[in-house]
């Protein structure tokens, strides 16, 4: 069977029950253990000087959350046209400002590097064109924070960049 029908069979499998439970168990001060089930635990902290910095704290989950799923949503796209987007990596920088005298994220770059030269991807305009659109954590917190995000193929050659 076809990959891509096989994604998108798994994919509507599990929008039929999309719901999802993570829990979160205090250790010490500010560090927890963050249990998801099947997948296993980490551990988090806050940076000092709230916490010890034991373990990436929330802001750095939500980054890699966010960058996971632009990933993922990028190799979908790119799968879906049968293309191999060869070893997708991913970086994200998170700017924190003071609003209303709080810390907040207010804006998060996301960089993607395909494993694979711009030429070998076929349909990749469309790829990029919808991509995005396919990130359940990106399109959910955008919102409230603004996410940039770039693509850049293995030469470093960009060929999506934040408008």
């Amino acid at each position: 069977m076809d990959e891509s029908v096989i994604i998108a069979e798994k994919l509507e499998e599990h929008m039929e029950n999309p719901a999802f439970e993570v829990k979160l168990a205090l250790i010490d001060n500010y560090k927890f253990e963050v249990d998801f089930g099947e997948f296993g635990q980490i551990i988090t902290d806050e940076h000092e000087p709230v916490g010890n910095g034991e373990g990436p704290g929330p802001s750095q989950l939500l980054a890699a959350a966010v960058a996971n799923c632009l990933a993922a949503s990028l190799m979908f796209a790119i799968r879906k046209f049968k293309g191999d987007p060869g070893k997708v990596t991913a970086k994200v920088q998170g700017d924190m400002e003071r609003v209303d005298g709080r810390l907040r994220i207010s804006a998060m770059q996301v960089e993607l590097n395909l494993g694979q030269a711009a030429d070998n991807i076929d349909k990749l305009d469309r790829v990029l064109e919808q991509f995005e659109n396919f990130c359940v954590v990106t399109q959910s917190v955008r919102n409230g924070i603004h996410v940039d995000v770039t693509v850049l193929d293995e030469d470093g050659q960009v060929l999506k960049s934040p408008e």
